[in-house]
């Protein structure tokens, strides 16, 4: 009710930028939705295919280059290369647009009253500086940190995890070679700080990402805890969610009759991203169920007639925070919102990591004891039944599951996130 009444006296315009996958997008959708129910003007600022998806959840839409499909398989192929993937992204697509971004996201901008970006908005920084505007950064995993009290698994530099063992001088140490041997990435950035009349002066990844007014970490602290190494400024509300049912009642009623024909079936799904690209995760998957004599549904699979069957279930799309409390485990590639929502459904789960923050999620899954992982390389069926095996007999990991769900009910992600971004305007 306080927040209800704060934004009906004292609504005010606030510009939320995004660059990247759905994962990206969904977090920004479930803040924005929220703080106009508070009364506040809202815009998502993000690359003109998500216009679609932005307008029909009623929320204004302002388009930022670059202007590319996100769903293009051989892009997301380049990107998911465990080695390159990274430099691919920023150097070929993002950093040659920068210009045209900052452009964009200063039109956008102009006349807010705050700024939230997520982290692959570069130009955002400089925005806030030139229109000397507050603003939020959305940080959506623990790895972004780059934390030397609670290492992560780096996708490019797998073999900087190993120096943890040497203490947290050691991993530092590496992060700072990391940090020179790609300052020559951000020659663009400064080339247009200095045409903007803003200081050459910039530390993208490491630094100026995280925002002096507030950062945000959108992730469970049962996922990773608060470390005294992040920027001070940082709040943690938790996840925040955005999930919708089914378009299709007919797929919705099919698999409510499915789900409640028989035992829990394994739910496989490969997220927002990774499905456009998925190899052979689908077919490896329903032979594995197979071979196991268990029932499964695979979310993102273009439904066959094998759909139809006792045993395997296939459709385009589905509710996780619906489907994921009756699996009995959870098989996917370990982006954090579907992480978020695997765990929020206090399951057990397999994670098969692509790229990007997944590999980290993934050992910060098993770590916690509440699934087990393999990389996408070993994923055959021999592999995936061995470790569904060991999932679905050792109760242990439901326990601990559970036990992880319980502990994320304390968060009330969504809300305390809007309170502290209103904390900055009201």
């Amino acid at each position: 009710m306080r927040a209800e009444l704060a934004g009906k006296t004292c609504s005010k315009r606030i510009v939320i930028a995004t660059l990247g996958s759905l994962g990206d997008l969904h977090p920004c959708l479930a803040l924005a939705l929220e703080l106009q129910r508070r009364g506040h003007l809202v815009t998502i600022a993000a690359t003109p295919y998500y216009r679609a998806k932005v307008e029909a959840a009623e929320v204004k839409f302002h388009p930022i280059r670059p202007d590319w499909d996100p769903t293009d398989r051989e892009l997301i192929r380049q990107c998911e290369d465990l080695k390159r993937g990274p430099e691919v992204l920023l150097r070929k697509l993002i950093l040659p647009e920068l210009k045209d971004t900052y452009e964009d996201l200063l039109s956008a901008a102009t006349g807010a009253d705050l700024m939230i970006a997520g982290e692959l908005v570069f130009a955002a920084p400089l925005v806030a500086e030139k229109l000397k505007l507050r603003w939020v950064s959305a940080i959506l995993s623990p790895c972004s940190f780059f934390s030397s009290s609670d290492p992560s698994v780096l996708v490019n530099v797998p073999w900087l995890i190993y120096l943890r063992r040497f203490g947290s001088p050691a991993y530092r140490a590496g992060l700072s070679v990391c940090r020179i041997g790609t300052r020559h990435w951000w020659t663009p950035v400064r080339n247009l700080r200095s045409e903007s009349g803003l200081s050459s002066r910039c530390d993208p990844v490491f630094r100026d990402k995280f925002s002096p007014d507030l950062v945000l970490a959108l992730f469970s602290g049962v996922l990773a805890a608060t470390q005294l190494d992040w920027p001070s400024q940082t709040r943690q509300p938790g996840f925040v969610f955005f999930d919708k049912e089914s378009t299709d009642n007919s797929i919705s009623t099919e698999l409510t009759a499915f789900l409640s024909a028989g035992d829990r079936p394994i739910v496989f799904t490969q997220g927002s991203t990774a499905v456009h690209n998925p190899g052979d995760f689908y077919e490896i998957s329903a032979k594995a169920a197979k071979r196991l004599g268990r029932r499964a549904v695979l979310i993102g699979k273009k439904a066959s007639d094998e759909r139809r069957s006792q045993e395997i279930f296939e459709l385009p799309y589905a509710s996780y925070s619906k489907i994921f409390p009756k699996a009995a485990v959870i098989v996917h590639q370990g982006g954090s919102g579907t992480t978020g929502q695997a765990m929020r459904a206090g399951r057990p789960m397999l994670v098969v990591p692509y790229g990007w923050d997944q590999p980290d999620n993934a050992s910060r899954v098993q770590r916690l004891g509440v699934g087990l992982h393999l990389s996408r390389s070993k994923y055959s069926v021999e592999t995936a039944v061995a470790a569904l095996e060991r999932l679905l007999g050792d109760s242990k990991f439901g326990m601990r599951a559970v036990e992880a769900a319980a502990r994320m009910q304390d968060e009330y992600g969504l809300t305390s996130a809007c309170d502290a971004i209103e904390s900055l305007v009201n």
